[in-house]
């Protein structure tokens, strides 16, 4: 019986504690982060963009939460692997990561902002 008690109360310290509930609302928000960080990438089509604008998705769903940050991490590394089926040399790739890794642990993502982009991005 107190073994019983025991597991009952660490499973609802535990629930309540790491909020959960949360994860999936975080990781979807997250994706969204990263598409809108993608549209706008597309949109802006500004030479030597593209390493800011995977900072600013990887920064814009970390601050999600560890489900932002989740989805971020899983559309970061399946974009660079397919990428990487079709790309010549791993320099970029490699690069991008960093950028990824940047955003996702909170470093500002216009450390990688080129000079001109307007400021809407």
């Amino acid at each position: 019986m107190k073994l019983i008690l025991a597991v009952l109360v660490l499973v609802l310290v535990v629930v309540t504690q790491a909020q959960w509930r949360h994860y999936p609302g975080q990781a979807i928000g997250g994706a969204k982060d990263m598409l809108r960080s993608y549209q706008d990438m597309r949109k802006a089509n500004w030479k030597n963009s593209d390493k800011y604008f995977h900072a600013r998705g990887n920064y814009d769903a970390a601050r999600r939460g560890p489900g932002g940050r989740w989805a971020a991490k899983v559309i970061s590394d399946g974009r660079e692997a397919i990428q990487g089926l079709s790309r010549r040399g791993n320099s970029d790739a490699a690069a991008d990561q960093a950028a990824n890794r940047w955003g996702r642990n909170g470093g500002d993502p216009n450390r990688y902002r080129p000079k001109g982009l307007p400021k809407k991005y």
